[in-house]
């Protein structure tokens, strides 16, 4: 199944985070309104109650999660992969100790190398959505788990409000704060797009894993997901 990003390649949007990645944690920060540190410490509390050994933190960007995830799990081993280099600098400077450039659409992991693989707003970048879950699948061992974080809808009252700020401030916000408007303009028309709920677990399960569930955060602006491999 293409990802709402098929229609650009992979060249095209590992130059646009490139351009963004100096400024990239300061504009979450910023857009999110201070509650990415909620939806990350949410990830990170799941992940160790699964006490894994072996953690990949896939699309790890500047290596935020990364960092918070070895942080809480002091006994696990956790691999930092993205295919933007500028990203992996910005997570090297953090520390992040274990850094792999890969494109998860064919990830350098043999067979079932990971108890846990986490995403971060990254599953959507990714052109196909169906060859990055096989991949998650193939590298994540049976009987472990995988945690997809990304934006979603909130229902309710809230939805006209969020819709404007997602197609009218946000872009504008976003490119004042990293002088680089361009990864910020198809944001909101990728969120819209982009398969949520019962679609998303759906895929989760057809890729190779059981359990799959969705856990709205924040009335539903973002949804973590989460799964078992089967």
């Amino acid at each position: 199944m293409p990802s709402p990003f098929s229609a650009a390649n992979s060249k095209s949007i590992r130059e646009m985070f490139a351009g963004v990645a100096p400024r990239y944690d300061l504009a979450n920060q910023v857009l999110s309104f201070g509650l990415d540190r909620s939806w990350r410490k949410y990830v990170c509390e799941r992940v160790a109650t699964w006490k894994p050994t072996r953690i990949l933190d896939l699309a790890t960007g500047s290596g935020v999660l990364a960092k918070e995830l070895a942080k809480m799990n002091t006994n696990s081993l956790v691999v930092g992969a993205d295919f933007c280099i500028p990203m992996l600098k910005v997570a090297r400077k953090r520390d992040v100790e274990h850094l792999v450039v890969a494109d998860g659409l064919a990830l350098p992991f043999a067979d079932a190398s990971f108890d846990v693989i986490t995403v971060a707003f990254g599953l959507r970048n990714m052109a196909f959505l169906d060859r990055a879950l096989g991949e998650m699948a193939r590298t994540t061992r049976s009987g472990g788990h995988i945690i997809i974080l990304d934006f979603s809808l909130p229902s309710g009252p809230l939805l006209p409000a969020y819709r404007f700020y997602l197609h009218f401030i946000l872009p504008r916000l976003a490119g004042w704060l990293t002088g680089e408007p361009a990864p910020y303009q198809y944001l909101g028309d990728s969120i819209e797009s982009f398969p949520r709920g019962t679609a998303m677990t759906a895929l989760i399960e057809q890729a190779g894993f059981v359990k799959a569930a969705a856990r709205p955060l924040s009335g539903g602006i973002v949804t973590a997901y989460l799964a078992e491999r089967g």
